[in-house]
């Protein structure tokens, strides 16, 4: 199942995505959830029902980060060809790196990403984004994929100059409006076996990026056990799990996102994530 947070006219809502159409929440019979956190807590309605619903075409709404954004934890440097291209030697680390990113910093899916004013070094990350979906707290590897939920597309958009101020990262990947998610949330179940699947990330339709996600060298039962080791997670919580080598800043010459250009993140069986860059303004955030 396909879930998704949409505005439609003025109005915000969230429902399901069949087909090329979406199905407001509130419509659906039995549903009384109104937020995408709501619905993960309530439970999902049987697919006959969704189909009584009142559904519209996507093409009239615009979508949004697929879940309410609260606790958004990354993890860093969490695929071995984006080890070897930043010349880190150990191949794998007692702990992964972990870092946070705030709501305000994600775009949905179709909407622009702000290239900062202040860097000259702004970067595309494709990754999986893990979607927490009962409560998780300091949980066992063996049980944690009983706490996913389901799964979105990422792009945690990076300036690296100001990642790379010191050996905190994240002032580098919190500027306005840098990053995104989407274009929906896909349940864990439809989604299969999601090692298996390919991530990719495009730049003008130019492959950069490519890797299972099984490659990863924390696996996303561990990422879960180590991030719910210190913090509660709560449903609707999201774990962005890294990104394999072919980022810009290790190219050979570097190739930073310029504005007009357009990143695509697509995970097999997940969906493709799609946003253009644009240069944001130094005046204040709306």
């Amino acid at each position: 199942m396909r879930v998704a947070r949409y505005v439609r006219g003025e109005q915000l809502s969230c429902g399901f995505v069949v087909g090329d159409t979406v199905v407001e929440a509130r419509s659906v019979p039995g549903v009384t959830a109104t937020t995408v956190r709501e619905l993960i807590g309530e439970g999902l309605p049987e697919v006959a029902d969704i189909e009584l619903g009142e559904a519209v075409p996507l093409a009239e709404v615009r979508l949004q980060s697929p879940v309410e954004l609260h606790k958004v934890v990354c993890a860093g440097v969490n695929f071995p060809t984006h080890r070897e291209e930043a010349e880190i030697e150990e191949a794998r680390p007692a702990y992964p790196v972990i870092f946070n990113r705030f709501a305000d910093s994600h775009v949905g899916h179709g909407a622009d990403l702000l290239k900062p004013a202040a860097s000259t070094m702004f970067d595309y990350e494709g990754e999986l984004a893990i979607v927490i979906g009962a409560p998780a707290w300091q949980v066992d590897v063996g049980d944690a994929m009983k706490y996913v939920f389901g799964y979105s597309c990422y792009n945690d958009g990076s300036a690296r100059d100001w990642q790379m101020h010191t050996h905190q990262w994240v002032p580098g990947k919190n500027f306005y409006r840098s990053g995104s998610i989407g274009p929906w949330l896909v349940t864990a179940d439809e989604v299969g076996n999601i090692g298996d699947a390919w991530l990719t990330t495009r730049v003008n339709g130019e492959q950069r990026q490519r890797a299972q996600i099984k490659d990863m060298v924390h696996s996303i039962p561990e990422l879960i056990a180590y991030v719910s080791a210190f913090t509660p997670l709560n449903p609707g919580d999201v774990i962005a799990a890294g990104t394999p080598g072919g980022v810009g800043m290790f190219m050979e010459p570097q190739a930073f996102l310029r504005p007009g250009q357009q990143v695509e993140v697509e995970i097999d069986n997940v969906g493709i994530l799609r946003n253009r860059v644009c240069e944001a303004s130094e005046t204040q955030p709306a």
